[in-house]
């Protein structure tokens, strides 16, 4: 075995713990890959025998190259295909921001949006030292500032997420209505029912991979949902990024996942995901399943 694919075959072992950084830094599955991606392209072009430790050293690079895509001009978090079950319990107002993040492997929606309120450098230094309990000297490296600054960018962004308003979160029970009623309707055929649940300028985007769709107006929406009734039959609710979901299942396989976006008990917008290759690489048969 080279040099090198023992190299790959360490840096694959570090990947999950990378991409759960990344993740938490960035707040999006596809900016995490990618953070991880030019990650390894930094390694390769390292002097790997010049690395004492390969763990901490990943670390800070997967960290600064987050930093950097934070710091982006008109960086802009879009909706990701994050999926949960369908939990309607809301998470306790009191409890601690470190440990709504350390809950799960999948960074809570709320959490995401108080992060947001952060600068970049405050986003690094809360999310390193009290998620993944680095060292303000691990830290001062990312950042490169003192340790004694580093300690103060986290326990200001501490107080900030603390202090914050905690973000409105959307009444599941009737997102959860909403969804059940648009299954019904789709599978009856019921295309009136389907126009009810949706506002007039309702848009529908649907990525299959191989091919985008883009549907405007409650009409023409609601006449797809009846071409696609028997994908309803097969459909269960879901979370996605937060936002009411479906997932359809065939024979155990996800063959495709839609999300809603609800506003003044109207469905104002549907994002499909039919792309078997993403769905794949998002693990959704094992969150439904």
């Amino acid at each position: 075995m080279t040099d090198r694919r023992l190299l790959a075959r360490r840096f694959e072992t570090e990947r999950p713990r990378l991409r759960a950084i990344a993740a938490q830094l960035l707040g999006s599955s596809a900016d995490a890959e990618d953070a991880v991606q030019e990650t390894w392209l930094r390694l390769e072009r390292a002097d790997v025998d010049s690395i004492d430790n390969l763990e901490a050293w990943l670390t800070t690079v997967v960290s600064r190259v987050s930093l950097d895509m934070l710091r982006a001009p008109r960086r802009r978090r879009e909706h990701s295909w994050q999926v949960e079950q369908w939990r309607d319990e809301p998470v306790a107002a009191e409890a601690d921001p470190a440990e709504l993040a350390v809950a799960s492997d999948r960074i809570s929606v709320a959490l995401l949006v108080l992060l947001e309120r952060l600068s970049p450098a405050e986003r690094i230094a809360f999310v390193l030292h009290d998620v993944f309990d680095q060292s303000f000297d691990e830290i001062a490296v990312v950042l490169d500032r003192s340790p004694a600054a580093a300690r103060q960018l986290s326990s200001r962004a501490r107080r900030r997420v603390r202090g914050a308003e905690e973000p409105a979160r959307p009444n599941r029970e009737h997102g959860r209505r909403i969804v059940t009623a648009w299954l019904a309707a789709a599978q009856d055929g019921d295309i009136g029912a389907l126009v009810d649940l949706l506002d007039d300028g309702a848009v529908l985007h649907a990525d299959y991979g191989t091919s985008m769709q883009r549907i405007e107006g409650a009409r023409k929406i609601a006449e797809q949902a009846v071409l696609a009734g028997r994908l309803a039959a097969h459909s269960t609710p879901i979370l996605i990024d937060g936002r009411p979901g479906v997932a359809a299942v065939f024979s155990g396989t996800v063959v495709s996942l839609m999300a809603f976006d609800i506003s003044d008990g109207r469905i104002i917008g549907l994002d499909v995901l039919a792309d078997p290759a993403r769905i794949e690489a998002l693990g959704v048969a094992r969150i439904v399943g």
